[in-house]
């Protein structure tokens, strides 16, 4: 069996092996800066740092990796002081987009009202009274790399006795780098919970 010895700066050595009866195949190695993920490993899902979602009128996740295929927003106890839909807005390395968005958002409440809106300036979810929070998660998928066009699904619960759905799409102008969460309004002030993001 053939195969390369790379040793280590100062210990060990990682064994490149190719099979006794090896064919003719080729493994591409993606130019991008990152880690190699080896199958039972863990590692293809990325969490970064959770963000405290208690003041401020947004929240910025940078540094996304541009290989990324999916990125997935989490909530838990997420409030507002206002009563302004949330939103969240992809960014690339040109800054967030705020524009292009296909999106339609809504609730039920136990009590059997509900609405739905639509939005174009990010992807929506149905805000509430000041003392409401949620929890759930919004999810993004690449469906086209050659066009950088992003789907988005979510579900999420309220603590009032409300369930939050929204969906939409948008295509980027390059790949995919950040991400921000706030309002429709822009003013409305986080006072509770916190926020992180999984990318993969």
């Amino acid at each position: 069996m053939s195969s390369v010895v790379i040793s280590g700066d100062t210990s060990g050595a990682i064994t490149l092996a190719a099979p006794t009866i090896a064919g003719t195949n080729t493994i591409t190695l993606p130019a991008v800066t990152g880690n190699v993920v080896v199958a039972g490993q863990n590692s293809a899902i990325t969490a970064a740092t959770a963000q405290a979602s208690t003041s401020g009128t947004s929240i910025d996740f940078t540094s996304i990796p541009s290989w990324v295929k999916r990125v997935t927003v989490m909530f838990a106890n997420f409030s507002t002081n206002g009563t302004s839909d949330y939103l969240i807005r992809l960014g690339t390395s040109g800054g967030i987009v705020s524009t292009g968005y296909a999106n339609e958002y809504g609730y039920y409440s136990g009590g059997g009202t509900g609405a739905v809106a639509n939005q174009t300036t990010g992807v929506g979810m149905s805000g509430g009274n000041a003392s409401d929070s949620i929890q759930g998660t919004v999810v993004f998928t690449l469906l086209n790399s050659s066009t950088n066009l992003w789907v988005a699904s979510g579900s999420l619960g309220e603590t009032l006795g409300a369930i939050k759905v929204t969906g939409g799409s948008v295509t980027l102008s390059g790949v995919l780098t950040q991400l921000r969460i706030t309002t429709v309004n822009g003013t409305d002030t986080f006072d509770a919970g916190s926020i992180n993001i999984l990318w993969e």
